[in-house]
């Protein structure tokens, strides 16, 4: 399943590239997140390796979170994986004005085993979450 989320926000790019490339940041806009832990390489940088554990409606999501590229703001690209779905995240943000920034990202999921299932009947709801936590780093951005 492919798709692209956009939307923009009303900041500088070079503000926003601050406020996202921040690891710390992430629990502002991702409430269900528990924990971030770096396992392999240089945080931040390709092919760092980090363990992100979330609480999604008292159901335990682990994932791990592989960067594959750093090239900001042009592209941030990072794989998410959890048991049976891996999704590619592709980042870019584009400065439209002095004041705002369109963030663009598409994904990409692969699903396996029970999830493959899932996968057919939660399409519109994945969509939906992903503009969701997009709304959220936006709302968070725009007020820090």
């Amino acid at each position: 399943m492919k798709y692209t989320s956009e939307l923009t926000i009303d900041l500088p790019r070079g503000r926003v590239i601050e406020l996202f490339d921040s690891t710390e940041n992430l629990y502002q806009w991702q409430p269900g997140l528990q924990s971030f832990e770096a396992l392999d390489g240089e945080p931040g940088q390709p092919g760092a390796r980090s363990r992100l554990v979330y609480d999604e409606n008292g159901r335990r999501i682990e994932m791990v979170e592989t960067i594959v590229r750093r090239d900001l703001p042009d592209a941030f690209t990072a794989t998410y994986e959890a048991k049976g779905v891996k999704n590619w995240a592709a980042n870019c943000f584009v400065e439209e004005d002095p004041g705002h920034t369109r963030w663009v990202m598409e994904n990409e999921f692969k699903f396996s085993g029970l999830m493959a299932l899932m996968g057919l009947f939660m399409r519109g709801a994945i969509k939906k979450q992903t503009l969701r936590d997009m709304k959220r780093f936006k709302a968070f951005a725009e007020s820090a």
